[in-house]
């Protein structure tokens, strides 16, 4: 009897570190809202560039800011976009002088 109980606890212990491991496999993607993606856009554009990357982008009511990547190097710029569908002129925030 004395066996089995060990052997219970033994089963009920594996089983409790079972529960412990976190699988973190599950990743969840969210679409760049509309504002952010009419940015994209407007970068896209403004350098002649489809290579473009969201870095981040920084909502308020005001109107969304969003940093861009641009081209292999990874270029930055920013722009800001509306609920409307207007995007202010994208604007480089590399130092061009150092190129």
């Amino acid at each position: 009897m004395n066996r089995n109980f060990k052997f219970g606890i033994a089963v009920l212990f594996v089983a409790g570190l079972a529960g412990c491991v976190e699988e973190s496999s599950a990743i969840t993607t969210t679409s760049p809202s509309p504002e952010t993606q009419a940015c994209l856009r407007a970068i896209s554009q403004t350098t002649n560039n489809p290579d473009v990357v969201l870095l981040s982008s920084s909502f308020s009511e005001a109107g969304t800011e969003v940093i861009a990547g641009v081209g292999p190097q990874q270029a930055r710029w920013q722009c800001i976009g509306y609920r409307d569908g207007a995007t202010t002129t994208p604007m480089s925030l590399t130092n061009e002088g150092s190129l």
